[in-house]
């Protein structure tokens, strides 16, 4: 059983733009979990981008670090079938399940519930975990539509009235869980206490801390500041803490990447703003340092002695190492990857969903809901049709 933090081994990657004077070597940590369970991975082949051979190099990639797992490929046989043939352990490995219907990254929510419900690649993705065929889905199309058929295919876990899209956030510190990063718009006090229960749930997955510390994101650290329902949620919060958690407080902006605590709390609007600035503002560090260091002959000589430390900064840097956002308070595992993203951050979305199926995952939030009394919910429409697209 896994209870250790996940470590990403990367092959060597192809530099990225801001840092094309680079090429990166393999510097991945030594953390290392023993894993020799067989987990099922079910695949959205036709979801983002560049699918489905990213998504298939992918799987290959990922078959490297996990030997046991297996993969259910669902989406368009004529166009996967040559991929699969590119590489015969991946192919031996997996099922592919043809399905003509894909759901495109512009489409609503509800318009690709009546399209791909029963039919899409997507759609049988998330079947396959709810009929036991597959341990966790994954995919990399449309966030909105993605949300709106996991919420209506696998339900909320009971008391759970809105789930949430939880980052893996790497900072100064450590790797930390942030939610919700876009699932839904706008959170009453409840529900952001929901976030705090799922994403401490998901850290004791990913750092083995019996009770890791929350805070909520505001606009300061005093009590008085603040909308009334993140004031409330505080409240609650602080009552509840030692029930799975540690409540740290209000945080702020900089927090996140101070890495003051295991888990920021947020709502979708304000969560998602947060995810893009922060990838933004890592491209153009990145391209402001790659110019500084091109800029002379003298720049580019200190480059060269201080190559290592680059790399260093350049793989910590690079987003697609840490892709996947986790959909928590399902009653099953989806992992959303970023649609545009190429081999290495399918990769790093497939491992990911090994890692959060081998690490019981489901169980893990079961026992953190038991602290708390299950509360009747009604069932959230919004959240279940027009989830707003990450």
């Amino acid at each position: 059983m896994l209870h250790t933090r996940i470590a990403r081994p990367e092959p060597r990657l192809a530099p990225t733009p801001a840092w094309d004077m680079f090429a990166l070597a393999p510097s991945w940590g030594t953390e290392r979990a023993e894993m020799t369970e067989t987990i099922t991975i079910s695949v959205d082949a036709m979801g983002g981008d560049n699918a489905p051979r990213a998504v298939i190099h992918g799987a290959h990639l990922a078959l490297k670090e996990h030997p046991t797992a297996r993969f259910i490929f669902h989406g368009r046989e004529e166009q996967i079938t040559p991929l699969l043939n590119e590489f015969p352990a991946l192919k031996s490995a997996s099922t592919l399940r043809h399905c003509e219907t894909i759901i495109a990254m512009d489409e609503k929510p509800s318009q690709a519930l009546r399209k791909g419900r029963g039919t899409s690649s997507m759609w049988m993705a998330i079947q396959s975990v709810k009929d036991g065929e597959a341990d966790v889905a994954v995919s990399g199309g449309n966030t909105g539509a993605l949300m709106a058929m996991a919420t209506f295919c696998l339900r909320p876990m009971e008391g759970i009235a809105r789930p949430g899209i939880a980052a893996i956030w790497p900072t100064v510190r450590s790797d930390i869980v942030v939610l919700d990063m876009g699932a839904t718009i706008g959170a009453d006090a409840q529900q952001l206490v929901d976030y705090a229960i799922l994403g401490s749930a998901l850290a004791r997955c990913l750092f083995g801390r019996e009770a890791p510390t929350v805070g909520l994101l505001n606009v300061g650290t005093e009590e008085v500041k603040g909308l009334e329902s993140i004031k409330e949620a505080g409240r609650i919060l602080t009552d509840a803490s030692g029930a799975g958690f540690v409540y740290h407080g209000f945080v702020e902006g900089d927090d996140i990447g101070k890495g003051t605590v295991d888990v920021v709390v947020t709502e979708g609007f304000v969560g998602n703003i947060a995810l893009k600035t922060a990838e933004g503002t890592a491209r153009q560090v990145g391209k402001y340092l790659s110019n500084a260091l091109r800029a002379n002959f003298m720049s580019r000589i200190g480059a060269l002695f201080a190559m290592s430390a680059l790399k260093a900064l350049q793989q910590r840097m690079d987003p697609r190492t840490v892709n996947g956002g986790v959909f928590m308070g399902l009653n099953g595992v989806v992992i959303k990857s970023h649609g545009g993203t190429d081999e290495i951050g399918y990769k790093s979305a497939l491992n990911l969903s090994y890692e959060m199926a081998n690490s019981r995952l489901i169980d893990k939030i079961g026992e953190t809901m038991k602290r708390f009394p299950i509360r009747a919910v009604a069932p959230d429409k919004d959240s279940q049709t027009e989830a707003k697209p990450a």
